[in-house]
This record gives structure tokens, C-alpha cells and sequence, in this order.
């Protein structure tokens, strides 16, 4: 009688701590749901650091590459380094099975300061007399869209000024802030779309360009030779997004997007906002983006514009734009502003 009595009670225990797990099971099961629920975005957001700004910035602007000059080895050098980038990444190339874009520009033989042209008309010109050509490549990666027939584009020029070796004590143009800061941010962007693990409405292009310190070179030549351009609805650019131009705002920079998008500042204000980012922006309305930098044929083709900009510094154009002087915390900052920006951009 012992026995079963035991055994009964064996029963009656074992039940009661089937019953205990199954309602830990159940109270546990809404936490778990919510760590499943984590945004897309959010995932993006988590890859953009310091780290990896460092390591695209520091490269970039080395002594190594010579000031990475569009046409010259260094400048190729520099391309074949973000084309490494890309496929360690896992990105796929806009074109084909390459993420190169070769074209070349043309100038005057007699003046090396002048600019180069990809504009046919204006090569004619050019041509008549003796002239100069460089060979510059543009790096172009896409994430494909649910929609193929509506386009975003990011982009950043690589290029900068080279070297000149009559220049005393330093002859480099390294070339930092302007513009190793806007790659690091279109590469890290990238990455950050992938990490969501979810495929946009629209067909994002990751673009870096070649030859814009010599007239907007790479930009020109893509817009022009682009068989989809009319399907680009908005450009996001970056140049210079790494110093300090406000002293007393070590957090400030220059949002600058068309007038009729004011809608981009809104998400701005919400985002620095919901996700406690460090910044503290200028907001720039304008109806006219013909001049400045790479966003200036995408306005020319119709597109709406969002410009990121730290302003200009005593470095601009000079051998001391150097990576020590580089803002990091601020230009991370802005990368993960820039990507939650594009990220609605592509799907709304």
C-alpha cells in the first residue's frame, strides 16, 4: 500500500512540475516574440561604428596612396581597394559581373589645373588640339528592389587631389575629410542594408565616384550613360562629413535636401529623436543643386536631393587634411543618420 501511495504522489508531483514548465513556457513566450520583432533597420544600425570608419579612412587617406588622384595608379589603387570591399561584403555589382564603371576624361594639354570633360560635345572640342586623357573608374554595387522601376542612389567620391612633390615638407593631399569620410559612409550603409536581411521596395545604387576634384568626372559620366536614369527618384550625397566647422558645435552639421522633400527633415528630427543620435544639425532647404558637388547631375536628371556636409575647414584642399583631425564619434554619427534617411527612402 506504501508503494502505490508513493507512487501516486510521484504522479501528482511529476504533473505539477509538467504543469510549472509549461507555464514558464507560455510566460517567457511574449519576450521571446519581441526579440524576434527587432526592426530590420535596427540590425542595420547595429553595424555602423567607429571601427570600421577607422579602418576605410585610414587606408584611404595613407601616404600609400599618394593622394589617390582620379587616372593616376594611386587612384586605381584606391578603387581596387573598395572593389575588394564590396565583395568581402557579399554586394552585388550594378553592371555585369564587375563593380567597375571604366570611362575616360578629357582636357586641355596646356593647363593642368583645367578641368576634364565626359561630355561628348565637349570632347570634340578637346580634340581638336592636343590634350590630356585620364582613365578613371567609378565603383558601382545595387541591391535589387521588389520595384525595378523606381531607383535610389547613394554616393561619394573617392578621388582627391595626388601629390605634388615640389611642395615643402609635405606633398601629400591625403584628402580625409574630403572625401575618405563620405566613403566610409556609403560603404558602411551598404553593409547595413544587407545586415537587415530584408529586400527594399526600391532598387538601391551604392556608388563611388571617380574624377569629381576634376569636374564631377564619374557622377557626369554615369548620369549621362545611365540607361535607367529616368527611373532614379533620389540622390543622397555625401561630401566631407568629418570636421568641425562650428567650434561651439562639435555635434553640428549641414542637412541640406530639395525644397519640395521637406518631408526628409521630418524623418531627420524623428530619428535623432528615437534613436538619441548625437547631432545637431542646420536644416538647408533649396530649389537649386547645380553646383557643389557629385548631387549635381542627379538634380540636373530630375531627381530629389539629400546632402550631408560637415562645411568647409582650414584643412579644405590643403596637405594637412589629415585622418587625426577627422570628428569620428560626429561622422558615425551621421553615417547611422544618413542610412535610417535612405532606408525610408527605399521603401516608402
Amino acid at each position: 500500500m506504501q508503494v502505490v501511495v508513493e507512487c501516486h504522489l510521484l504522479v501528482i508531483i511529476m504533473k505539477k512540475l509538467f504543469l510549472l514548465i509549461a507555464l514558464f513556457v507560455v510566460a517567457i513566450m511574449p519576450v521571446e516574440a519581441k526579440k524576434e520583432k527587432v526592426k530590420p533597420e535596427q540590425k542595420g544600425l547595429a553595424t555602423i561604428n567607429i571601427a570600421k570608419a577607422k579602418a576605410h579612412v585610414e587606408f584611404l587617406a595613407s601616404d600609400v596612396l599618394k593622394g589617390r588622384e582620379a587616372g593616376t595608379e594611386w587612384g586605381h589603387i584606391a578603387g581596387e581597394y573598395l572593389v575588394a570591399v564590396l565583395k568581402q561584403m557579399g554586394a552585388t555589382p550594378l553592371f555585369g559581373n564587375s563593380f567597375v564603371q571604366p570611362f575616360k576624361g578629357y582636357s586641355l594639354y596646356y593647363s593642368k589645373a583645367s578641368g576634364y570633360t565626359v561630355v561628348p560635345e565637349g570632347i570634340e572640342q578637346i580634340k581638336k588640339g592636343p590634350y590630356r586623357v585620364a582613365n578613371m573608374h567609378n565603383v558601382l554595387a545595387k541591391i535589387e528592389g521588389k520595384n525595378p522601376d523606381e531607383i535610389v542612389v547613394v554616393g561619394a567620391h573617392y578621388d582627391h587631389l595626388g601629390y605634388d612633390p615640389m611642395l615643402a615638407d609635405d606633398s601629400i593631399y591625403n584628402g580625409a575629410d574630403d572625401n575618405a569620410s563620405g566613403v566610409q559612409a556609403v560603404l558602411q550603409i551598404l553593409q547595413a542594408f544587407l545586415a537587415t536581411g530584408q529586400q527594399p521596395e526600391r532598387t538601391v545604387i551604392f556608388a563611388l565616384w571617380d574624377g569629381e576634384e576634376k569636374g564631377l568626372c564619374g557622377s557626369k559620366y554615369f548620369v549621362n550613360n545611365f540607361a535607367d536614369i529616368k527611373k532614379v527618384k533620389g540622390y543622397m550625397n555625401f561630401d566631407m562629413i568629418g570636421r568641425d566647422c562650428v567650434e561651439d558645435r562639435k555635434n553640428h552639421f549641414n542637412f541640406m535636401y530639395t525644397a519640395k522633400d521637406s518631408v526628409y527633415a521630418e524623418w531627420l528630427k524623428n530619428d535623432i529623436k528615437q534613436y538619441s543620435l548625437a547631432l545637431d544639425p542646420s536644416y538647408n532647404s533649396s530649389d537649386d543643386f547645380s553646383r557643389g558637388s557629385d548631387q549635381v547631375p542627379f538634380f540636373n536628371a530630375g531627381a530629389s536631393i539629400v546632402w550631408y556636409q560637415t562645411g568647409s575647414h582650414p584643412d579644405y584642399h590643403k596637405p594637412s587634411d589629415e585622418s587625426h583631425r577627422i570628428n569620428w564619434n560626429k561622422m558615425v554619427e551621421i553615417t547611422k543618420a544618413a542610412f535610417l534617411c535612405l532606408w525610408k527612402m527605399a521603401n516608402l
